[in-house]
């Protein structure tokens, strides 16, 4: 009897990760170098030489923007890098296949999972090196999330060297909610985070914390400093109001709308202009603006954490398309997946729910809270996505409200003893 046919995901599961061939790598990582890191100026300091480090090793980065590869691939030249990315990625046309040659690896954002451990144990094996984005996802809104759960575990299981990519004005150059390229200047420092014995003498908790503190950065308020002008062909508010979605006069929800360069709340006409620096300047006296985007972001977590506070019966619901991947198809022409329904989606302390179709079938999907700290964002702020059973999935509300979903899934995760906190200094639960 015929077997039938392996699933992309069957497939992808029987691999076995090696080292990046040499020539294919090299000559990749030489045309990056030669054409794209000028348009983007990007500058490098090193504080330590990679080429000592004889042996296997592990590179973590924060994760500033979609093109972060490149900074980081050029860093450690001649030393090739296996990449751990989103296994979502895997299943696009244009990237699976280069994916696939450079021995990418595969990991469920935010997911336990096996196979991705077990891959980056056999390269570290072999003297490979490994490079990971401990946050899970590209910078959202210019700053950083804390690591993912289990970092300081891993790093600690591994007991190898431990280098370090931290990449300033990466964000600003390719923002998450709108993906015009904006060079300007990227600067990149490499150094040392941990030794093998500084592993040995911490424990996870204490490596969690001290990569926290080692990728935490806030490109608005580095360029308050470094005045690097960006060049935003006249659109730096464009699709702004994803995540600014929340007026600091009027306090009115979804009337914020960001078009060219000003962002204006259409119930009470408060807004600012936003300049070659990313500065916000109000449109007039009257208007009132926080100083940066993360600082005004910042103040809509603050409001999300008080309303769920303040209601233990609080609920956010949506208007939603679902989103599934292909079974056998590679996804085409840029989709990260297939719409394959449409429904509600409900969060409360209760979890997560979906109710709708799927597949012209009804679909009920769940997830507790401690399952979702937050969602993925993979490519812009448009949509947000998780796994459930396994499965990936993608939603895509109705309004322009991503901005509050992440923030209500996130404090809904905490509130309800998450394993996922915030950073320490965070002044979200201020009275």
């Amino acid at each position: 009897m015929r077997k039938p046919k392996p699933t992309l995901q069957e497939r992808l599961a029987r691999r076995h990760i090696r080292k990046p061939p040499a020539l294919i790598y090299l000559l990749l990582a030489q045309i990056w170098k030669w054409f794209m890191l000028p348009k983007y100026n990007v500058h490098y300091t090193y504080k330590i030489d990679p080429k000592d480090y004889k042996g296997p090793y592990i590179v973590i980065s924060n994760h500033a923007s979609r093109v972060d590869y490149l900074y980081t691939g050029v860093a450690f030249l001649p030393h090739r890098l296996n990449y751990v990315a989103g296994y979502n990625e895997f299943f696009r046309s244009h990237l699976r296949g280069v994916f696939h040659i450079l021995q990418v690896i595969p990991k469920k954002n935010f997911t336990p999972e096996i196979y991705a451990i077990r891959e980056i144990a056999r390269v570290l094996r072999t003297g490979g090196r490994i490079i990971l984005f401990p946050e899970g996802m590209s910078s959202i809104s210019g700053t950083n999330q804390p690591a993912a759960v289990g970092t300081g575990k891993l790093l600690k299981h591994f007991k190898v060297p431990v280098l370090m990519s931290h990449i300033e004005g990466g964000y600003l150059t390719n923002t998450k909610y709108c993906l015009d390229d904006r060079p300007g200047r990227v600067d990149v420092t490499i150094s040392e985070l941990f030794k093998p014995e500084d592993l040995a003498g911490m424990t996870e908790s204490e490596i969690q914390l001290a990569v926290d503190q080692a990728i935490k950065h806030d490109d608005y308020d580095w360029n308050k400093t470094a005045r690097v002008p960006y060049d935003g062909h006249g659109e730096f508010a464009k699709n702004m109001h994803n995540l600014l979605y929340w007026c600091p006069k009027c306090g009115h929800e979804f009337t914020m709308k960001g078009v060219g360069n000003v962002i204006r709340c259409a119930h009470c006409g408060n807004g600012a202009t936003v300049n070659d620096y990313y500065d916000l300047i109000p449109l007039d006296a009257s208007c009132v603006i926080p100083e940066t985007p993360v600082k005004w972001i910042n103040l809509e977590r603050r409001n999300a954490y008080r309303a769920i506070n303040a209601d233990p019966q609080y609920v956010l619901s949506e208007k939603v398309k679902l989103g599934v991947m292909p079974e056998y198809d590679v996804l085409k022409d840029l989709k990260t997946s297939e719409i394959a329904g449409e429904g509600i989606l409900t969060i409360s302390r209760l979890g997560l729910t979906y109710e709708g179709t799927k597949g012209g079938e009804p679909c009920l999907l769940h997830l507790s809270t401690d399952q979702l700290p937050t969602w993925g964002m993979c490519t812009d702020v448009s949509f947000f996505t998780t796994y459930i059973d396994g499965l990936y999935y993608e939603f895509y509300p109705k309004r322009e409200s991503t901005g509050k979903w992440l923030h209500i899934t996130e404090e809904l995760h905490r509130i309800n003893g998450g394993k996922w906190k915030n950073f320490p200094d965070a002044d979200t639960y201020r009275s």
